[in-house]
């Protein structure tokens, strides 16, 4: 790791390049979000869920409520992974209280009616939220821009929904692989295309969600998961090449090697299910990790919330660690717990 930090006064992002903080920076995976009466107040003044990612001004106060609340060392854009099928011609829509609905689900023959690129007018509404959150941020804070990961995006994509252990998905990719191959190359593309556009919009990190990588069998991780996102590394990098990108794969456990030893991401993300000592065989030293505390941990508050942080920080303490969730904040979430982890974390608990 390096010895001097890079030439930044933003904490989170000099440990994503690298450099230990004695005091991890902080932000969590979802922390805009229902666990927020600010947040809940805005999503009252519009019709759905899209509406709101798509609402500039609105989607940036949102991004900025956490930030204002609790001091996070990093924000992240408010939206959702699924902008970039819309974005492909997908028609989505979010049911209240019962996620995503996509239609067409993608097959063999509906496939074609998807465009060859990613429609960044549909998308020009994030850009523009960046551009309105760059200019409120504190000077400290890290701006993240995310996207999923092809194989996590895929399977709502061909599903047309959310779904347990996304059955649909996994069958078109045993039964049908070319034409999953196909559907795979053009969320890489997009992917890609997106990534770039939040670089140059003004994010200083990015996040690669896979959300589902988990359910993959260990032969087909390499495949569906691995080479997708290194190919997105590589051309987020052909045009920026020193764009910082984190990896999330959750659910991976022992196959956290091939991730870690695959994509050439500067920081992988750990659910809260992973060994902390597989991380140190398996990711190599200087590279930073994210995580991994319960969000049920978060939840449940008290001295179990102190030991689970307590685990979180020991475990990770001779690395470049940035502080977060092993996924996203629970609605239900306390905002007391939050405060109470933050002040572990920072020295003052």
């Amino acid at each position: 790791m390096p010895v001097h930090p890079p030439a930044t006064g933003k904490p989170l992002l000099r440990v994503l390049k690298g450099h230990r903080e004695a005091v991890p920076p902080v932000w969590l995976m979802r922390q805009a979000g229902r666990y927020l009466p600010e947040y809940r107040a805005i999503r009252e003044k519009v019709p759905s869920f899209l509406d709101l990612c798509f609402t500039p001004k609105l989607a940036a106060e949102v991004t900025l409520q956490p930030i204002r609340r609790f001091g996070f060392d990093g924000a992240i854009l408010f939206s959702d992974i699924l902008v970039v099928p819309y974005a492909l011609g997908q028609a989505v829509t979010f049911e209240t209280g019962e996620g995503p609905r996509l239609a067409p689900a993608i097959d063999a023959e509906t496939i074609a009616m998807l465009e060859d690129e990613v429609d960044h007018e549909r998308l020009a509404p994030v850009y523009e939220t960046i551009g309105l959150v760059r200019n409120e941020l504190p000077g400290s804070v890290t701006l993240l821009g995310f996207c999923g990961a092809p194989w996590t995006v895929a399977t709502y994509m061909v599903g047309g929904r959310g779904g347990d252990d996304q059955v649909p998905a996994r069958l078109l990719a045993y039964r049908e692989p070319q034409v999953f191959g196909v559907l795979i190359d053009r969320l890489v593309a997009a992917s890609i295309a997106y990534l770039v556009a939040q670089f140059k919009a003004g994010v200083d990190a990015v996040q690669i969600f896979d959300t589902w990588a988990g359910i993959l069998a260990p032969r087909e991780l390499e495949r569906w998961c691995v080479d997708p996102i290194r190919r997105i590394v590589s051309g987020v990098r052909a045009q920026v090449p020193d764009a910082t990108i984190i990896g999330f794969p959750r659910g991976i456990g022992s196959l956290l090697g091939r991730f870690a030893g695959g994509v050439p991401v500067d920081a992988v993300g750990l659910d809260w299910m992973i060994d902390p000592d597989l991380v140190a065989r398996a990711v190599p030293a200087r590279m930073a990790v994210q995580g991994n505390l319960d969000p049920l941990a978060l939840l449940a508050g008290g001295s179990a919330l102190d030991t689970a942080v307590d685990a979180v920080l020991e475990a990770f303490a001779g690395r470049p660690h940035v502080f977060n969730l092993g996924h996203g904040i629970l609605p239900p979430t306390p905002i007391a717990h939050v405060e109470r982890m933050l002040a572990r974390v920072r020295g003052a608990g």
